[in-house]
């Protein structure tokens, strides 16, 4: 039920994303500037909401939040033809439902990425989160082209109707599953800023999340910064039509369906560290190729380098989703995605504001190149990082070791692997043997080194 209704949810997405633009573009006639204030105000929510959102789905039930946080969103967008119909459509409007859709998004992603370990064992979140990305980027290249088309056959507002059904379906589904989380009451409620703090203060001592969050921001700002001149780009300087817009944009995002379906395979093969480098690293940076389309045959340039973009990133995100889920405390989750994604997507509406500010006072094709030029910039920040010194990411995250009999407790430290050594010495006998296992007479607990075992624990 949740994989069927967050694929309706996904191209529901996809086909807003995409009308919302080219109403702002053929209907409403916005500027180079507009369209990319219109693409900020939907990830602002991030910056304003996102960490406070973070505490109440720790505290709260989370489908409950899902299916709130889905009904806004429909009865936000059905309101966009409404006002077309009445002949009171503005800019102002679509801004404002944008920002309100992207303040019912920050709950529901939030809510999303802490409820899926509930339903799946550690053993099949990889696979859980693989499929669900990949039905993700299939919904949305069925969005991305079905919009494109509806906007050139009925015209870009009635873009929005899909969203109706595809809503619709999401709320049924997510109603109808069969799992129902306890009542979060053995958690003490503590001050709102208390436990903001503990998220991301989780966030900033942990090196593995701290890497990700820094690299997520970094790239989300590049690749926001050309995709909200997507549309602009392709219609203006290059020439095509609404419908071919929404063809391309569809036929590239094939490399998100391919990214998910080999993220598991190159992980086991290469490890799941040295599998991130490969994928954010060599795939993302053909989208430098996006400034050289031009009519024609020109045009295998976006669809190389938007595949290649798709692709990897997608692929990046399955492996980062399952380590993050088994890596982090469960009570802590919702908090730490709720910090991560206020860097993550709180880049996202500065990427769009630059963009459009670079488009108005340089032109849209060398806004294009900087952005892309970018790309590859932001991935040095995991290169950089200790994702090139070890081979797998660590499953396990280790509380403080306690001696025996002693009231002392050693705290966990880094490693220069980025994984947690525990330490504490005992009563005579042999030390670590390197694999992980218990010495010998009496040691209450030795160095162990997290290392990745699928489906496994640790040490």
């Amino acid at each position: 039920m949740l994989w069927i209704g967050e694929t309706a949810n996904k191209y529901g997405s996809a086909v807003t994303g995409l009308a919302l633009p080219l109403i702002a573009v053929g209907t409403l006639h916005a500027s180079t500037l507009q369209v990319g204030l219109l693409g900020a105000a939907g990830w602002l929510p991030w910056l304003l909401i996102g960490l406070p959102a973070g505490v109440w789905v720790d505290r709260l039930r989370c489908r409950p939040i899902m299916l709130a946080a889905t009904t806004a969103s429909l009865l936000l967008y059905a309101t966009v033809p409404l006002a077309a119909l009445a002949g009171t459509l503005t800019l102002w409007h679509l801004l404002a439902v944008a920002l309100l859709a992207g303040g019912a998004g920050v709950f529901f992603q939030t809510a999303y990425t802490a409820y899926l370990p509930q339903l799946l064992a550690p053993a099949d979140q990889s696979e859980g989160n693989a499929k669900l990305h990949g039905s993700a980027s299939a919904a949305g290249i069925a969005g991305l082209g079905s919009g494109g088309l509806i906007a050139q056959l009925a015209g870009p507002v009635n873009g929005l109707l899909a969203n109706t059904a595809t809503f619709l379906l999401s709320l049924w589904c997510t109603a109808r599953i069969g799992h129902r989380e306890p009542a979060r009451t053995g958690r003490p409620r503590r001050a709102l800023r208390r436990e903001v703090g503990e998220g991301l203060q989780l966030l900033a001592s942990d090196v593995w999340f701290r890497t990700f969050a820094l690299f997520g921001a970094a790239s989300n700002l590049v690749l926001t910064g050309y995709q909200s001149l997507l549309v602009v780009f392709l219609i203006r300087e290059v020439g095509v039509g609404e419908g071919t817009v929404g063809l391309l944009v569809a036929l590239a995002s094939t490399g998100g369906i391919v990214g998910a379906a080999v993220a598991r395979r190159i992980a086991a093969r290469l490890g799941s560290s040295r599998a991130m480098l490969v994928l954010e690293l060599a795939l993302p940076a053909l989208t430098v190729l996006i400034p050289l389309t031009g009519r024609g045959a020109g045009l295998a340039w976006y669809l190389v380098g938007g595949f290649g973009a798709s692709c990897g990133v997608v692929a990046g995100n399955v492996i980062k989703a399952t380590f993050q889920q088994r890596y982090c405390p469960p009570e802590l989750l919702g908090r730490l995605s709720a910090s991560g994604a206020v860097l993550n997507f709180g880049s996202i509406p500065l990427g769009a504001l630059l963009a459009g500010l670079l488009g108005t006072e340089l032109g849209v094709r060398p806004a294009m190149w900087l952005m892309t030029a970018g790309v590859p910039l932001a991935a040095l920040v995991l290169w950089c990082s200790p994702l090139r010194r070890v081979r797998d990411l660590p499953t396990e995250r280790r509380a403080p070791v306690r001696e025996k009999g002693s009231r002392r407790c050693r705290s966990t430290r880094r490693d220069t692997a980025g994984g947690a050594v525990l330490g504490a010495r005992g009563r005579g006998g042999t030390g670590q043997d390197g694999t992980g296992r218990v010495g010998r007479r009496g040691w209450q607990a030795v160095s162990v080194r997290v290392v990745s075992r699928p489906g496994g624990r640790c040490g």
